[in-house]
């Protein structure tokens, strides 16, 4: 496999952020970007392998995308969440390949068996996965980028305006450790209310 750079933003995954990061490997260097991180995190990052920048206070998933991809040095991105669970390289392998073989610019890895709500949750929204393969370039002239918390609107809205090609590519028996799940059910519920709104309000912005 072509060597590629993982970028994996972080925010209080101590749990989660070693097998991401160990896996990740496979595919080339691996940056971990500790987004105001309270916990250990950063830690276990680095005992798996991976450079990990730190940003304090918090700065919200966009930030840290854009700080991990500006220091990476290779021309292919591999962005994955730091909460996943079941990742294997063969999943990586599905991403990277149509990218690295020039059938696709970008491709978007969507949940598919791995459990009922995060199936759900990213089948209804596939917009938003965190789950990405694309060029280091097309990345950083994204407009509005850091703009808001979240960085998957900004992508989206680029990805219909620019013309590069791109796909979804389903990632067998891979969840995500739901918010509800690490924070507490409505702590949880709280983020997940505030990370909608984020994205509406960008919408409206763009309007």
């Amino acid at each position: 496999m072509p060597e590629l750079t993982a970028v994996i933003a972080a925010y209080n995954e101590q749990d989660t952020i070693a097998e991401v990061v160990g896996v990740a490997r496979c595919c080339g260097p691996v940056i971990v970007v500790c987004d105001g991180c309270s916990d250990h995190t950063a830690e276990h990052a680095r005992a798996a392998g991976a450079t990990v920048i730190e940003l304090n206070p918090n700065q919200g998933k966009s930030q840290a995308l854009y700080t991990g991809v500006k220091a990476a040095t290779t021309d292919l991105i591999l962005s994955l969440d730091a909460d996943l669970v079941g990742l294997t390289p063969e999943h990586l392998k599905l991403l990277s390949d149509p990218v690295v073989q020039g059938q696709y610019d970008m491709t978007i890895g969507v949940f598919q068996g791995g459990g009922v709500l995060t199936d759900f949750g990213n089948r209804a929204t596939p917009y938003l996965s965190g789950q990405r393969v694309f060029q280091r370039d097309w990345m950083l002239s994204v407009p509005r980028l850091t703009e808001e918390r979240w960085p998957e609107p900004a992508i989206t809205e680029h990805l219909k305006t620019s013309g590069i090609r791109w796909e979804y590519v389903s990632l067998p028996k891979v969840r995500q450790v739901m918010k509800e799940q690490k924070r507490g059910l409505l702590e949880g519920v709280k983020h997940r209310v505030k990370m909608y709104k984020s994205i509406l309000d960008f919408q409206t912005k763009k309007k």
